[in-house]
């Protein structure tokens, strides 16, 4: 019975790739990580220049969804407020009354959330770990599921303050969706607008399906020689071989929570070492620094240090 809902759930997810996927042309294993991402009950963080679909990839995802989308442009003079919402006294009511802000929505965009100074930074990830916002002494909760979408410009650009290691390790995943091949680049060239596609799109899925999805995801089960693995990599992060610190157990947490949901998504009940292989540079290279003397980037770095690690 649990197998064949899993199976069930697979084809469900399958289906939403696959209609992200004609939208986002060419994409689809960046495609797979921000879902994967979604039903590991993280937030994502993408890196990459203006205009190669961000935005588009995050409004895609809510509308396949059924889900309520918001964006927020970020930029150096937004205030906390203008992300959280704020109290306005309303004659009629002689009261005063809160006006939710756009983090009151299940599916945020953060757009290039490194133009925002540290103070409107702080207030969004505070969000995003504790699931609420607290307003003039009052808590309250944020709609579930609640998943951040943040997009971050190259941090060599003008006007940007990047975020510290600290605020980068509440991202689950960081991705690159990068330019596209020839031939995708053809199709979008060719194709009709991809905002009126996004447009048009259908819920593949409804928000109860991704609830249970996400519930499905703590039933994979991961075997004692896959837990070793997984150790033996964290251990290997922090021997100063490779990086100045290593990870930290939440990291740990974090990787096995997204390999689960890959295996999911794969239609198996169990985590294999590929799933921990496939997920991990973009799980951890956002958390660690390389050796000065290693002359690798991080994803570089991850990479040659799982090449290191023998499976179990």
């Amino acid at each position: 019975m649990v197998v064949r809902m899993h199976e069930s759930l697979a084809h469900h997810l399958s289906r939403l790739v696959d209609q992200i996927s004609t939208i986002i042309v060419g994409k689809r294993s960046q495609i797979e990580d921000c879902v994967a991402c979604l039903l590991a009950g993280g937030h994502l963080l993408i890196e990459d220049v203006p205009g190669v679909g961000k935005t588009t990839l995050a409004h895609a995802l809510a509308v396949s969804l059924g889900l309520k989308f918001s964006r927020v442009q970020f930029t150096a003079d937004l205030l906390p407020s203008d992300l959280i919402g704020v109290s306005v006294f309303e004659r009629s009511k002689e009261a005063f009354v809160f006006h939710q802000g756009p983090v009151f929505s299940q599916v945020l965009l953060a757009d290039e959330i490194n133009r925002a100074g540290p103070k409107t930074q702080s207030a969004l990830l505070e969000a995003m770990e504790e699931q609420q916002v607290s307003v003039e002494n009052e808590t309250r909760p944020l709609p579930r599921p609640f998943f951040v979408i943040a997009t971050q410009n190259p941090s060599d650009q003008l006007g940007t303050y990047p975020l510290p290691e600290s605020q980068l390790d509440r991202f689950l995943l960081r991705i690159t969706l990068g330019y596209p091949d020839r031939a995708s680049e053809r199709a979008l060239l060719e194709g009709a607008d991809r905002r009126d596609a996004t447009a048009r799109l259908q819920p593949v899925m409804r928000p109860a399906e991704l609830e249970l999805a996400q519930k499905a995801v703590f039933d994979i089960h991961a075997s004692d020689s896959l837990l070793d693995y997984l150790q033996a990599l964290i251990a290997a992060s922090r021997s100063g071989q490779w990086f100045i610190d290593g990870l930290s157990p939440r990291a740990g947490i974090a990787v096995l929570r997204v390999a689960r949901a890959r295996a999911l998504m794969a239609q198996r009940d169990y985590v294999a070492p590929d799933d921990i292989q496939a997920i991990l540079p973009q799980a951890i290279a956002h958390r660690l620094v390389p050796l000065a003397s290693a002359g690798r980037g991080p994803i570089e770095q991850v990479r040659a240090m799982v090449e290191s690690v023998p499976i179990p």
